[in-house]
């Protein structure tokens, strides 16, 4: 007997597609559709949001996205946070969110985040999600995080040091260099579950 061939799908040909709710992802040649959000992981993520905009959104410095595309390196994933440094108001050296002809956000980011956060959700594999951020570390990203609302732990990963498991409620995490500013302890994170 013979066999057809298997058509490998592209990510140019897997942009093309329409979305799906919960999104998809193209991760090695693979379509992988995410988990939808449940409570914690929604709770979280919504408090992540709201609380990096608040520090930098006034200075258009630093803007934080949820469940954001970003297709770079043959992949296209969706991080549950993604973090982009923007171009200051006064200074123009950096601009990393990605603008259309009429300086408007653009739909498409092409780029990999700066600053990516996922949440684990249950029954989702901890492996894949991993390499999602090694995947984002490797073209560019400065950190990633993986928060765990199961373990109340987050494994903290930078290409500036080995990876570092916090799992205490006085745990200070720590934040790429542009996001300083931004203090959070692993009690006040996992204490909005109770809010």
């Amino acid at each position: 007997m013979v066999r057809s061939p298997v058509k490998v799908m592209t990510l140019a040909e897997f942009l093309l597609l329409p979305e799906t709710k919960p999104a998809n992802e193209f991760i090695d040649g693979q379509i992988i559709q995410k988990p939808m959000p449940q409570g914690k992981h929604s709770l979280i993520q919504s408090e992540l949001i709201i609380n990096i905009n608040a520090v930098f959104k006034p200075q258009r410095l630093v803007r934080a996205y949820p469940e954001l595309r970003c297709s770079f390196g043959g992949r296209a994933t969706v991080p549950d946070v993604t973090v982009f440094t923007s171009d200051s108001p006064k200074e123009r050296l950096r601009q990393r969110i990605p603008r259309d002809e009429n300086g408007d956000i653009a739909n498409v980011f092409a780029i990999a985040p700066d600053w990516t956060i996922e949440i684990l959700s249950p029954d989702q594999s901890q492996t894949k999600v991993t390499k999602n951020i090694l995947h984002c570390l490797q073209n560019g990203t400065q950190m990633g995080w993986l928060i765990d609302p199961a373990e109340r732990s987050i494994f903290v990963y930078a290409t500036d040091r080995s990876t570092q498991v916090f799992d205490e409620e006085t745990d200070v995490l720590p934040v790429p260099e542009f996001a300083k500013d931004f203090q959070l302890t692993l009690g006040d994170l996992f204490g909005w579950l109770r809010d």
